[in-house]
């Protein structure tokens, strides 16, 4: 016969060995990680996510969160031109946006200011090329997008009465 098929295990003694290392050493090694995991510190352990403050924060109502509400029955108070542009016409015309003059910016405006007073207010209402009407708000009455106007024009070297409200 031949001695190609030569083993390591020599003896009976040495093949119970083997059998029983093929069994306990996983389990030794799964019973380390058990105890590794379960003895590692935990992070959430002592949150504080159940203290009554939190518990406090989590129920605040959102409104509380910065918003202010409006009585919609109230009477209506309108806004002056320089607030009307923060809200609704800084995004465009305080970077030159889609093709709109640049608040201040004198040589843009001027061409658009010898239209007049009564057509700018129109192109504002109405919108005109990418400019929405209202400036994108809707909200808005018609004497605060012009106050707006005047406003901006003003800015562009123009002379233009901010309207007053119609009563």
């Amino acid at each position: 016969m031949s001695d190609a098929h030569e083993t390591v295990i020599k003896t009976p003694g040495q093949l119970i060995a083997a059998v029983v290392a093929g069994f306990l050493v996983p389990i030794i090694i799964i019973w380390l990680l058990v105890v590794y995991v379960g003895t590692s510190p935990k992070p959430a352990a002592g949150s504080n996510a159940q203290s009554p403050e939190a518990i406090a924060a989590r129920l605040k109502p959102v409104a509380d969160e910065g918003y202010t509400l409006v009585d919609a029955s109230a009477p209506r108070t309108l806004k002056a031109g320089g607030e009307v542009y923060n809200a609704a016409c800084v995004a465009c015309h305080g970077s030159g946006a889609a093709g709109a003059p640049k608040f201040g910016d004198k040589a843009a405006w001027g061409a658009r200011v010898k239209q007049g007073y009564d057509t700018l207010v129109s192109h504002a209402i109405k919108g005109i090329r990418a400019m929405p009407a209202k400036g994108g708000n809707p909200d808005l009455d018609d004497i605060e997008v012009a106050r707006a106007v005047v406003h901006m024009a003003n800015a562009g070297g123009a002379s233009f009465k901010e309207p007053a409200e119609k009563k």
